[in-house]
């Protein structure tokens, strides 16, 4: 077996985030824009600023109401993981892990959401700071107890693969939506879905 753990991040790689963001917002157009701002002061962030409200300040940067922050936050448990998800974490026979720039409340609602146990769920709220930071990567790694070379990273964004690759994490990049990559930093394997990822473990 070629890796001991896997960490996934949990609002883009094991959940559609994005359709309940742009539902909240009223169009794909307003929640594609807020929700880029919010990447955008995520990643600018450094040391962790709570999470609603960065989300609050991305709405009203891009011209839409602050209150769609409390209205993401009520339909929290609407969020729904993409349809190969569970069935796909079913079948690795190694321990599953979650490192997400969320708040530590929020961070625990999505990953009940998935439907499968994981063994570790790290928050930016937790790590004390966002990723692609290293800290949320390597507070993971220290719960786990797993060396880096030897941990798969699962990104759904594309600041996951830098942020992972830097601590020295192999990286799957579900890249569902098509996004570019954030610089030159490439993914060890790269797939629409999930469903290739089982085959890079042994199913005995």
């Amino acid at each position: 077996m070629k890796y001991d753990a896997v960490v996934f991040d949990l609002l883009t790689a094991l959940i559609d985030s994005w359709t309940l963001w742009n539902d909240v917002a009223g169009s794909p157009g307003d929640g594609m824009k807020w929700r880029r701002r919010y990447l955008e002061i995520t990643y600018g962030c450094g040391a962790y600023r709570p999470y609603e409200t960065l989300v609050r300040e991305a709405a009203r940067d891009v011209g839409l109401p602050e209150s769609l922050g409390e209205a993401l936050e009520r339909r929290w448990t609407e969020l729904q993981p993409w349809p190969e998800a569970r069935g796909v974490l079913a079948e690795l026979r190694v321990p599953l892990a979650v490192a997400t720039n969320c708040s530590i409340r929020l961070g625990r609602l999505a990953a009940d959401r998935v439907g499968v146990p994981f063994k570790v769920v790290v928050t930016a709220e937790s790590a004390g700071f966002y990723k692609p930071r290293p800290e949320p990567y390597r507070a993971v790694l220290a719960a786990l107890g797993t060396a880096p070379e030897r941990t798969l990273f699962v990104a759904g964004s594309a600041s996951d693969v830098p942020g992972a690759k830097g601590v020295g994490m192999p990286v799957y990049w579900h890249n569902r939506i098509g996004l570019p990559p954030r610089d030159d930093a490439r993914p060890d394997h790269l797939e629409p879905t999930l469903d290739k990822l089982a085959d890079l473990f042994d199913r005995n």
